[in-house]
């Protein structure tokens, strides 16, 4: 009977051990390249984008902690001498009406004729069906714009995006507007923030890029990615440059006004994440956000670099992390985790 009892007590003691034995973890980066990622959650599945340059490409997984072996599909790549054919950049895909739209910023010459186009995909699966090139997105000045991301807010479709005020003026501001459908602008552009904080302001660009033996200065607000928790809507956004200390601003709705007044907005006077050195986190930028598949936790997703001089290319790669709310219900991103194992996002 002592036996018994003994042998009784270590099952118990193993079975409770067992969730913790069990519980899985990942490592940042969650695969080694991703530059601009996007991540959409619908039903159970998560489907994520990231610049590629040359085509959109599009993932699957049940978890965000497994995209490195993802299910993956090229979904659209441009014909040769179209106005969208070079320079793919920041692709997010959304689910409005039963249907699916891919936003992603393109030219067809330089960085001067960048534009943001929009492709629809009629199938219940995104993986499958034709994407449908609707066209070309953007204000009636048909000014420089890339990075939109759209959002349903109270019935209303709201794009937010980065532009330039004139033709070629290299300062990049967030701009918002209304929107009559998912491929269509409804009135004009409404700019929302510039980078006129001293923290957006680090502008230096490498030496090769100087002008008439002028080395410029180029101040960035890009990457504006809606937010809401609760009654609290937000836009996060990257700002300084990708090649140097690239970092995470906020702009909070007062609740009170029309999203297009730029009065509804407050800009926080500090940035909300910036990079880790002491982790091996370097510019990180282009924020995005989700929900673990049980709901119970917030999770953001963005690019950063493996060191200070990698710059704007490939080795910007997508790191995932849980975050909290404060007080007064703003989130609150921590700083970048290290690059140590860490809980997956939890399951139902």
């Amino acid at each position: 009977m002592r036996c018994l009892r003994f042998l009784l007590i270590f099952v118990l003691l193993i079975a409770s051990a067992c969730p913790l034995l069990a519980q899985r973890t990942f490592t940042n980066p969650i695969k080694p390249s991703g530059p601009d990622p996007w991540v959409l959650q619908q039903g159970e599945w998560y489907y994520y984008t990231n610049t590629t340059g040359a085509n959109v490409t599009l993932w699957r997984t049940r978890n965000m902690a497994d995209l490195a072996t993802a299910e993956r599909k090229t979904i659209f790549v441009p014909s040769t001498g179209q106005p969208f054919s070079r320079d793919l950049w920041a692709p997010e895909i959304h689910y409005f009406d039963n249907k699916w739209y891919v936003y992603v910023s393109a030219d067809s010459l330089n960085n001067l004729s960048h534009r943001v186009w929009v492709l629809e995909n009629t199938s219940p699966d995104p993986m499958q069906g034709e994407w449908v090139m609707k066209g070309k997105i953007g204000d009636k000045g048909d000014h420089w714009a890339i990075d939109m991301s759209v959002m349903e807010y109270k019935g209303q479709l709201y794009a937010a995006w980065s532009g330039w005020e004139g033709p070629t003026n290299g300062r990049q501001d967030i701009f918002i507007a209304k929107l009559k459908n998912p491929w269509t602008l409804d009135g004009d552009r409404v700019k929302l923030s510039q980078p006129d904080q001293p923290w957006e302001q680090h502008g230096d660009v490498p030496q090769e890029w100087q002008r008439n033996g002028e080395i410029p200065k180029i101040y960035v607000n890009e990457g504006p990615e809606f937010l809401q928790h609760d009654d609290k809507l937000f836009i996060v956004y990257s700002a300084n440059a990708c090649w140097l200390d690239y970092c995470l601003g906020l702009l909070t709705y007062t609740g009170q006004g029309d999203l297009t007044d730029p009065r509804s907005w407050i800009k926080s006077k500090n940035p909300v994440f910036v990079q880790a050195p002491e982790n091996g986190v370097w510019a990180p930028g282009h924020g995005g956000f989700f929900k673990s598949a049980d709901g119970k936790q917030d999770w953001m997703i963005y690019h950063a670099n493996p060191s200070a001089t990698d710059g704007c290319g490939n080795k910007r790669a997508p790191h995932i992390q849980p975050f909290t709310w404060n007080a007064d219900g703003t989130p609150n991103f921590g700083k970048p985790a290290p690059k140590t194992p860490m809980p997956i996002p939890s399951e139902k």
